[in-house]
């Protein structure tokens, strides 16, 4: 897979144009091995069309086939997107690996060094200066987003983007010589899941999720 111009969601005519590419791509790929990849459920509706039936966010979502759109299971409503693209890349990125249970930073990634301090002022600094040391409200918000305490640093919430793509928000106390400090972490097998283009997306929307629940 080539690689993309690293972006952020708030440029959709990018965005619409590389939703195209991906669902010309995924035009040619098989429907059984696409939902073996993908952990999700293909149901055929015909010979030539079925959808793929997976957890978004925790939340039912349906992929059209052969149209690759994505919608709302609930609302039956197309997805805005950035939402299109992110599900896009994870149907034409996941090649069925293990979960690893190690978690690395945005740095880790695949050339993520050279964003890392980006994706940084986008989710994480964000979090801290909107939560700081507020950890009930952090708790909060992560919760009403089906975030699952995890024991990792000192207050950890893993939230799962896909079947195989969990997310880990950490949190550290602040001291006298440190500010309370957030980060958000990946499995160490994202990147047979994700390209780091779509990592900084799924990283950005978490965010947004968590700081749009929390006054």
């Amino acid at each position: 897979m080539k690689r993309d111009v690293f972006f952020s969601f708030d440029r959709p005519n990018l965005l619409e144009k590389r939703v195209q590419e991906l669902r010309d791509e995924l035009s040619i790929r098989d429907a059984q091995q696409l939902a073996i990849n993908t952990a999700s459920k293909y149901e055929s509706i015909n010979s030539s069309s079925g959808y793929f039936k997976f957890l978004y966010w925790q939340e039912q979502t349906l992929l059209s086939h052969p149209g690759f759109v994505a919608l709302n299971a609930a609302q039956n409503k197309e997805l805005g997107v950035a939402h299109q693209a992110l599900i896009l890349y994870y149907f034409v990125t996941a090649c069925a690996q293990p979960l690893t249970e190690k978690w690395i930073s945005f740095a880790e990634l695949p050339d993520g060094r050279f964003y890392t301090q980006a994706f940084q002022g986008y989710t994480g600094s964000v979090l801290s200066r909107h939560f700081a040391e507020r950890i009930d409200q952090f708790e909060a918000a992560a919760k009403k987003h089906k975030g699952i305490k995890y024991p990792f640093a000192d207050r950890s919430y893993l939230f799962w983007v896909f079947p195989r793509v969990p997310l880990l928000v950490v949190h550290w106390h602040g001291d006298e010589d440190f500010p309370p400090n957030y980060q958000i972490l990946f499995d160490a097998s994202v990147a047979s899941y994700l390209p780091t283009d779509a990592c900084a997306i799924a990283g950005s929307m978490l965010t947004r999720k968590l700081i749009s629940t929390s006054p």
